[in-house]
C-alpha cells in the first residue's frame, strides 16, 4: 500500500513537462521486452567471443604458463597474456594497481590471467579449461585487522578535527564505545558486464559497453591499444542496471574486447557469466569502524571519536573518494560536538571493491545510528527523543565535522512531520505493550533521519555538457554524458528540454550517450546526474532560445527578452506564432539550430590537507519509520511497515522520484539485512550466485510502504529547484537495521543495546537474542 498525500507544489507558471509524472521513457520497450541491451544489438557476421581464465587463488606469483592446448582447442581464434597489449597494461581509474590482466603477481582470486576469443560463446568458456597454469601461493592478507596490522593500505590514512575531543570526552558523565562489522554488498545488476568491440577503418574502434563512465572506457581503451582518443569512440543506449559497479569496473572487459578486434580485425563480444562476473568485480567495501561518543546526562553530545576503516582490497579503484564520502556522512544529522574522525583505506587479496550507491555513505552514517541507540538505551531514553536532541542546529551547533555550515537544514521539521503522519508516539506505546505481553513475537520501531551530500567529493567531475539539436519539424535530438541504467535520466532530460521549448515531450527524443558527441564527460554517479546533465541540457536551449528570440523579435519589431515559449507557441506582445513555423523561418533565415552546453557546479572546494571545506554543493534530507516483527525462537523477521518522508526539492517527475525512493529503501533494507557476502579461507567468494546470495524479494517488501514527497524547493540553483534522489533514499533503510535493534533489546526492556552487526540475518538475530535473553538471567 502507498499513499501519496503532499505532492511537490509547483509554480503557477506554466510547467511543460517538468514537475509532472511521466513515464519512463524507455518503460513500454522494457515490459515488452523490446527495449535494446548489448547482447540484443545485432551481431556483425565475423563476430567472435570472448572467455577469460583467472587465478584458483588470492595471493601468488605465476611460475608457469602453458596455453598450448588453449590454443588448439576448438573454434579458437587468438589468445592473450598481458604480454600482448600494445599500450598501458595498468587501468587504473585514478591510481595505478588495476592490471588489465595478471603478470607474475596474483592480487586477488579469480583475477583474469589470460584471454580467450573464439567462435562461440561456449568454445572460448571451455578453452580456458585447459590452460595449465603453475602459482606458488602466499600468504594473503584478508581482513582489516591484517591490513592494519601490516600497515597495508591503497591509499594514506586521512584526519577530520574539530575542538579537543580529548578533553570534552574526559570531562563528560556519560562514555559510550562501540564497534561494527559492517558486511559489503553485490551489485546483483539484471544485465551483467558486457562489452562490443567493432573495429573500423584506419585503427578506429567503436566499442558498446554497458558503462556508467563511457569517456572512462574511452581513455583506456585508447591507452591500452596505443592509440589516440579520438581513434575510439564509445556508446552506450542504457544498462540493465549498474548501482556503481560499472563505474570503473566495466573498462576491463571492454579493453579486452578491444584488443581481440584490433588484433584480428573482426567484431569482439565479452559477456561474463554471472558466477565470475560475481567472483572478478568489485563490491561495495566491506567497513569495520569503531566509536567513542560522550554525552551529557540528558543525552547532548559532547565528544566523539569514530575510526572509519574500509577494506578496499587489492587496489585504489575509488576507495579514497569512498573512504573520504564515509568520513563525511559519520555525522548523518547529528552535530558531534568536539570531534576526530580517521579513515583508513585498508589493502587486502580481495577483488578491489569499487563504487555502490551512497559510495561509502551508508557505511559512516550507519555509526551515527549505532550512536544514537546506545546513547539511548544507556539513558533509558526513546532513541527518537536522543536523534532529535542531538540534530545540527543554530550558531556555534550547525557546522559539520570537515566545516561546512548545514544550511537550509530541514530534519527537525522533516522528521517532526513524518513523527506525526505515522502515529509514531501512539505506535510506540501499543509496541511497548504488545511486547510485554508477547513472549516469542516481539515488535521494534525505529524513526532515523537522512542528511547526504550532493556532489562529486573529486571537483573536476562536477562539470557535464550536453548536445541539442532542432530539426526543421520542430522536433529535437537531445545528447548529454549522462547514462540511463533505469533510474529515469533521460527521461528528466527530456522533460526539462520540452519544458525550456514549451512543447510536448513526444517532440523531444534522447540519443545514446557517446563520447563523439559530447566530449570528457563525468561518470553518473554521485546522485548528481540530472542535476549537471540537466543544467547543461537547459544551457543548451536557452542559447537556441536567445537565438530564436531575437530572429523573431527582428521579424515582429520587438524586444528579445520579452520573447516566450509556451504550448507550442512563440509569443511576443499580441504576436504569436507556432512553434514549427518559427524553426522554419529560422532554417531559411540561416539561424543556427544546433548548440553544445555546459555547467559547473558553483560553491565547491574541499582541502584535504586540512579536512576542511565545501565539498557538497546542498544535503538532501529524509527520515523512514520502521516496523519490524522478529521470532525470538528463530531469529526470522518481518518488516510490518514503512513510512517515508522525503526531500526532492521541487520534483521533476514525482513518479520517477517516488519509485527511486521505494527502491533504493529496498536496496538498503537488502544490505542492512539479508545480502552476505561470504569468502573462504583461501579468500574465495563462496556467496557467488543467486542461490548462495540473497537480494530482497517482493514478499520482504513490507505490506504497508507509505511513500511522501516533502515539498519544499531546493534553496540552491539546481535545475528547477529540484534535488538529487539516487542515492539518498537508500540509507532511509537504517530504520530497519534500528527497527531489529529494537525488538531485540524489548527482551531487557530496553536496557541493553544489542550487537547486530550488518547484515542482520536471521543466524545474528537470533544470537542476539540470546545474548539478550543471557543478559536478562544474569540479573535475576
Amino acid at each position: 500500500m502507498r499513499k501519496l498525500i503532499d505532492q511537490p507544489r509547483l509554480d503557477a507558471t506554466p510547467q511543460g513537462a517538468a514537475g509532472k509524472s511521466h513515464k519512463h521513457e524507455s518503460a513500454e520497450r522494457q515490459v515488452s521486452g523490446q527495449a535494446r541491451y548489448i547482447d540484443d544489438m545485432p551481431e556483425a557476421a565475423n563476430i567472435h567471443h570472448v572467455a577469460v581464465g583467472v587465478s584458483s587463488v588470492a595471493s601468488g606469483t605465476i611460475t608457469s604458463i602453458d596455453l598450448s592446448q588453449v590454443r588448439e582447442s576448438e573454434g579458437v581464434i587468438d589468445v592473450i597474456t598481458v604480454q600482448d597489449i600494445p599500450g598501458h597494461t595498468d587501468i587504473g581509474p585514478v591510481f595505478p594497481g588495476d592490471p588489465l590482466l595478471a603478470s607474475t603477481e596474483i592480487l586477488y582470486h579469480s583475477q583474469p590471467i589470460f584471454a580467450v576469443l573464439a567462435s562461440s560463446v561456449n568454445l572460448a568458456r571451455q578453452a580456458t579449461l585447459k590452460a595449465k597454469v603453475v602459482i606458488s601461493a602466499t600468504a594473503a592478507c584478508l581482513t582489516v585487522d591484517q591490513a592494519k596490522e601490516q600497515q597495508n593500505f591503497v591509499r594514506p590514512p586521512h584526519f577530520m578535527r574539530r575542538g579537543d575531543y580529548q578533553k570534552s570526552y574526559a570531562e563528560s558523565p556519560i562514555q559510550i564505545e562501540g564497534e561494527m562489522i559492517i558486511g559489503g554488498q553485490e551489485h546483483m545488476y539484471l544485465e551483467g558486464q558486457i562489452s562490443m568491440a567493432i573495429p573500423e577503418e584506419e585503427d578506429r574502434m567503436l566499442v558498446y559497453s554497458s558503462s556508467q563512465h563511457p569517456s572512462e572506457v574511452q581513455k583506456l581503451i585508447a591507452e591500452v591499444l596505443d592509440i589516440k582518443l579520438h581513434k575510439v569512440v564509445v556508446d552506450m543506449r542504457r544498462m540493465g542496471g549498474g548501482f556503481g559497479g560499472k563505474e570503473t569496473q566495466a573498462a576491463q572487459w571492454a579493453c579486452l574486447a578491444a584488443i581481440f578486434a584490433s588484433r584480428n580485425k573482426v567484431a569482439v563480444k565479452i559477456r561474463l557469466p554471472r558466477m565470475l562476473d560475481m567472483m572478478a568485480t568489485g563490491k561495495r567495501h566491506p567497513f569495520e569502524n569503531k566509536f567513542k561518543v560522550a554525552t551529557d546526562n540528558q543525552g547532548l553530545i559532547q565528544a566523539t571519536q569514530i575510526e572509519i576503516n574500509g577494506n578496499c582490497g587489492h587496489s585504489p579503484d575509488l576507495s579514497d573518494a569512498i573512504v573520504d564520502r564515509a568520513m563525511f556522512h559519520a555525522d548523518n544529522g547529528y552535530f558531534l560536538g568536539d570531534c576526530y574522525v580517521e579513515g583508513h583505506r585498508c589493502r587486502t587479496n580481495q577483488v578491489s571493491h569499487t563504487a555502490y550507491r551512497g559510495f561509502g555513505g551508508p557505511q559512516g552514517m550507519i555509526v551515527a545510528e549505532a550512536m544514537m541507540d546506545a546513547i539511548a538505551r544507556k539513558l533509558g531514553k526513546d532513541p527518537l527523543a536522543i536523534r532529535k536532541l542531538n540534530l545540527y542546529g543554530k550558531d556555534s551547533r550547525n557546522t559539520t565535522q570537515y566545516g561546512m555550515q548545514v544550511e537550509h537544514n530541514l530534519l527537525a521539521d522533516l522528521i517532526d512531520k513524518l513523527e506525526a503522519s505515522c502515529d509514531y508516539q501512539l505506535r510506540r506505546e501499543q509496541i511497548t505493550q504488545f511486547n510485554k505481553n508477547s513472549p516469542i513475537i516481539k515488535k521494534g520501531l525505529a524513526l532515523t533521519p537522512v542528511k547526504f551530500g550532493i556532489s562529486f567529493t573529486a571537483k573536476h567531475l562536477n562539470q557535464a555538457g550536453a548536445l541539442l539539436h532542432i530539426y526543421t519539424d520542430g522536433s529535437m535530438q537531445i545528447n548529454h554524458g549522462g547514462t540511463e541504467m533505469g533510474q529515469g535520466l533521460h527521461t528528466k532530460i527530456g522533460q526539462i528540454v520540452a519544458n525550456e521549448f514549451g512543447v510536448p515531450l513526444s517532440y523531444v527524443e534522447i540519443t545514446s550517450t557517446r563520447t563523439d558527441k559530447v566530449p570528457n564527460t563525468s561518470p553518473t554517479a554521485a546522485s548528481s546526474s540530472t542535476d549537471l546533465n540537466g543544467k547543461a541540457a537547459q544551457n543548451a536551449c536557452l542559447i537556441i532560445k536567445q537565438r530564436l528570440a531575437e530572429f523573431y523579435a527582428q521579424q515582429v519589431e520587438g524586444k528579445p527578452e520579452e520573447v516566450i515559449f509556451t504550448e507550442q507557441t512563440v509569443v511576443l506582445g499580441e504576436h504569436q506564432i507556432a512553434f514549427n513555423e518559427l524553426i522554419q523561418q529560422a532554417y531559411i533565415g540561416r539561424v543556427s539550430l544546433s548548440a553544445s552546453g555546459f555547467y559547473k557546479t558553483p560553491k565547491i572546494h574541499y582541502d584535504r590537507k586540512t579536512g576542511n571545506g565545501r565539498p557538497f554543493f546542498y544535503f538532501a534530507y529524509g527520515a523512514s519509520c520502521s516496523e519490524v516483527s522478529i521470532d525470538t525462537l528463530t531469529g526470522e523477521y518481518k518488516v510490518n511497515r514503512v513510512d517515508i518522508l522525503h526531500d526532492v526539492g521541487k520534483s521533476l517527475n514525482p513518479a520517477i522520484d517516488i519509485g527511486q525512493i521505494e527502491g533504493g529503501f529496498i536496496q538498503g533494507m537488502g544490505w542492512l539485512t539479508s545480502e552476505e557476502l561470504l569468502w573462504d579461507d583461501s579468500g574465495k567468494l563462496i556467496s557467488n550466485n543467486p542461490a548462495t546470495y540473497k537480494i530482497p524479494a517482493i514478499g520482504d517488501t513490507p505490506e504497508i510502504f507509505n511513500v511522501d514527497l516533502y515539498p519544499r524547493a531546493n534553496d540552491e540553483d539546481s535545475i528547477y529547484h529540484s534535488k538529487a534522489v539516487g542515492e539518498p533514499p537508500f540509507m532511509l533503510a537504517n530504520s530497519v537495521w534500528c527497527a531489529l535493534k529494537d525488538a531485540i533489546s524489548s527482551i531487557t526492556d530496553y536496557q541493553i543495546d544489542p550487537v547486530l552487526h550488518p547484515p542482520a540475518t536471521p543466524e545474528k538475530v537470533y544470537n542476539a537474542v540470546e545474548q539478550a535473553q543471557a543478559w536478562l538471567e544474569q540479573q535475576a
